[in-house]
């Protein structure tokens, strides 16, 4: 609920970044940026072994899920905060998240983790005998019990 709110704070100091000369750069928060890049370490460690292209299977409700789970949940909020922002702030926070390569490691894991057939198995409102569902064109539920 909060994210939405946090980029009008770095609206207020954004006059004083425009008087240099070298690309600039504004970290999003610094204590999810913390988080993003410890999880960041923890998922390489996890996937490391798994090249680009080939799916990682990540067992429902494991020590490895839950950080996956946080990992993309972090990542959720730091678009969240990006939706927010006014287009100046953007620049800033991209280019921030460029040198960190933050973008990079996440496209990274992302294509370790996507499933090789994303068939979505799960309950749906939908007809059954209806076109095969994927986990893209289904609503998931992700209330946590």
């Amino acid at each position: 609920r909060i994210m939405p709110e946090l980029p009008k704070f770095d609206d207020e100091d954004l006059k004083s970044y425009g008087d240099e000369e070298e690309e600039l750069a504004l970290s999003p928060p610094a204590a999810l940026m913390s988080i993003l890049a410890t999880q960041e370490l923890l998922l390489e460690n996890i996937l490391e072994c798994i090249p680009v292209g080939k799916s990682a299977i990540i067992q429902p409700l494991s020590d490895e899920f839950c950080l996956v789970l946080g990992y993309l949940l972090t990542w959720k909020l730091t678009l969240a905060f990006f939706k927010a922002a006014s287009s100046q702030l953007r620049v800033l926070y991209s280019q921030y998240l460029r040198r960190t390569k933050s973008l990079n490691k996440l496209l990274y894991h992302l294509f370790r983790l996507m499933p090789e057939n994303p068939v979505f198995s799960g309950p749906t409102s939908e007809v059954p005998n209806k076109d095969t569902k994927t986990f893209f064109t289904e609503e998931l539920c992700l209330d946590v019990k």
